[in-house]
């Protein structure tokens, strides 16, 4: 049953694992970056960059802005600004959903698409997407770092994560 404290444990993972995430982009060098890579965006600096965007846009949308600024069309920082403000938004998130109403979880929200389309999705839905698409991108960024000779990366599977969570 999808309940508040359900997604307060999936953003409590989300910090967990682009905190994880964060620490390999630390290591990696500007040029690993920046590496052309072949997958859904160009290189790790544009996959991150989208994941910042899309968790900002949501939280803006969920505390009311009907047309939230894309972070990708303003945002041109370092590797340390983006990894700074990833952690930020990732903290955002799980802000949003510690202070979110339980009540809530079935009401629509009404928002603009990015491409100017207005859309009405539970908050739920909205919720277990945000969830599953910083997922999806974390999966990627394993491949994409072990493309560009970056191998030194680990799990960030929920599992893991549960099993810490429950080892104490």
């Amino acid at each position: 049953m999808m309940t508040k404290q359900y997604f307060i444990e999936l953003s409590d993972y989300n910090v967990w694992a682009n905190d994880i995430v964060c620490g390999w982009l630390e290591k990696i060098t500007d040029q690993q970056w920046n590496q052309p890579v072949i997958s859904s965006f160009n290189s790790i600096q544009e996959t991150v960059l989208h994941m910042i965007g899309a968790e900002n846009v949501w939280t803006e949308r969920m505390n009311g802005v009907l047309s939230p600024v894309w972070i990708p069309s303003v945002f041109s920082g370092t590797r340390g600004e983006h990894i700074v403000l990833m952690k930020k938004t990732t903290y955002q998130v799980k802000n949003v959903v510690i202070a979110f109403d339980e009540n809530k979880l079935h009401t629509k929200l009404y928002f603009k698409r990015l491409n100017g389309e207005m859309n009405l999705m539970p908050y739920y839905q909205i919720l277990s997407h945000m969830f599953n698409h910083a997922t999806y991108h974390r999966g990627q960024l394993v491949t994409m770092l072990r493309l560009v000779g970056f191998t030194n990366v680990g799990s960030t599977d929920l599992s893991v994560f549960y099993k810490q969570m429950n080892d104490g």
